[in-house]
């Protein structure tokens, strides 16, 4: 078994923390930014479990202040992306671990268990969906589908991620927020959108999916087009080709 199936196989273990309907809800900032505590089981199980492949590696976790960057390897974990779907829900939401060895992401792991979705990828080694190989779309953009939102945790922005929103819909065929930036990502892997626009997001939300879109043969950047960081925030954008990608960027710019 290699690495990514293993990590497939505890993340898989993982997902039955989230299958309770007893898991608590408290806040974080604000009724926008929530934690359950099936977001905290899960991220547990998952540090221990991960330590034990890699017992010198270091982790990079959203809940609990997880944030240790002095390895040569270290996991990158968002226990549930999308926790307010989570808790309402709604299917979008995912246990993502990603593998980052010195500055590159190497392994990714993207899981929706409501929808038994395992998308997963190895540096070189391309990215796959329950096992099947997946591909980006090739549709232009007049014909893609962005995927996007409103900059919740920060609503100051929102005015700015509305124009352009808006500036994008007027150019593309149309636009889809499912609430979770993962599984958005892995989406557009797997051709069912072509563009993706977020004015914010925290290295966990996106390190993971980026490996499997990049795999997928899809382009991620910040917002202005260069490599988005893997250890802080960063707007992030994508496109299943550098051209759709190019154009999106020329968007946000002229809207920053």
């Amino acid at each position: 078994m290699d690495l990514r199936d293993k990590i497939s196989d505890i993340v898989v273990g993982a997902s039955e923390l989230m299958l309770s309907d007893t898991f608590e809800i408290s806040q974080k900032e604000g009724y926008a930014n929530i934690v359950t505590s099936s977001d905290v089981a899960v991220q547990e199980y998952l540090r221990a479990h991960l330590l034990e492949l890699l017992p010198e590696s270091g982790f990079l976790c959203e809940e609990e202040d997880f944030h240790d960057l002095s390895h040569e390897y270290t996991w990158i974990i968002d226990p549930i992306d999308g926790t307010a779907n989570y808790s309402r829900g709604i299917d979008e939401c995912a246990i993502c671990v990603g593998l980052k060895h010195l500055s590159e992401m190497v392994e990714a792991v993207v899981y929706l268990p409501r929808k038994k979705e395992l998308f997963t990828a190895s540096k070189g080694g391309g990215a796959f969906l329950n096992g099947k190989r997946i591909h980006v779309s090739d549709r232009p953009f007049q014909n893609a589908v962005l995927c996007t939102a409103l900059c919740v945790y920060h609503k100051e922005n929102a005015r700015v991620c509305s124009e352009i929103i808006y500036d994008a819909f007027m150019q593309c065929n149309d636009v889809r927020r499912f609430g979770a930036a993962a599984p958005e990502l892995c989406y557009l892997a797997l051709g069912r959108c072509e563009l993706y626009f977020e004015y914010n997001l925290s290295p966990w939300d996106y390190a993971a999916a980026s490996l499997i879109l990049t795999e997928a043969g899809g382009v991620i950047s910040d917002l202005h087009g260069q490599s988005p960081s893997l250890t802080s925030c960063s707007g992030i954008l994508a496109a299943n080709t550098l051209e759709n990608l190019q154009q999106m960027v020329k968007i946000v710019e002229k809207h920053l």
